[in-house]
């Protein structure tokens, strides 16, 4: 059974005037991401890490924001289409594991429906996704409170048989 690792990261400014959107979860704080989408930084992170284990490039390649029909798209969209597409290569997810990089807001209230809405948007079990968070204790511009970024890492596996060499 051949399995692959892919590893995805992704960092946003903060900005009045957007709503923050992690995981796919709305949470409450003055500032949202700014970006072409909703600019999820987790989900985004998770479908590089999808993609990358596929040799299929990342999410800029398949959803550029030069097009505007993924302007303010719902990233857990795009996830939900990244994944068909990894399945379609003949690959499934075994775990998903990921790190959201914020000052503010606390994440941690979150992470499980972050979560269940991912794995939901792959139709895959819920156990399969692993989601922290921490801080960057001040330092930098997430301690500065300018971004918050995420990294994730994903492992598959074939779902077809190996075929000899």
């Amino acid at each position: 059974m051949m399995t692959r690792i892919g590893l995805g990261y992704d960092i946003h400014r903060l900005v009045p005037g957007r709503k923050l959107v992690i995981g796919g979860e709305t949470i409450p704080f003055e500032k949202g991401l700014l970006g072409h989408s909703d600019a999820d930084v987790l989900v985004h992170a998770a479908c590089d890490a999808l993609l990358g284990a596929v040799g299929m490039g990342d999410i800029g390649d398949h959803f550029p924001d030069t097009d505007p029909r993924y302007r303010n798209i719902y990233s857990i969209d795009l996830l939900t289409a990244v994944y068909r597409r990894v399945s379609a290569s003949g690959m499934e997810l075994v775990n998903l594991d990921a790190t959201v990089f914020a000052q503010a807001p606390r994440i941690s209230p979150y992470k499980d429906r972050m979560a269940a809405r991912m794995a939901d948007s792959m139709s895959v079990d819920k156990r399969m996704i692993s989601i922290k968070a921490t801080t960057t204790e001040g330092l930098g511009a997430i301690g500065h409170g300018d971004g918050i970024a995420a990294m994730c890492v994903v492992l598959l596996q074939s779902t077809r048989p190996a075929t000899g060499n």
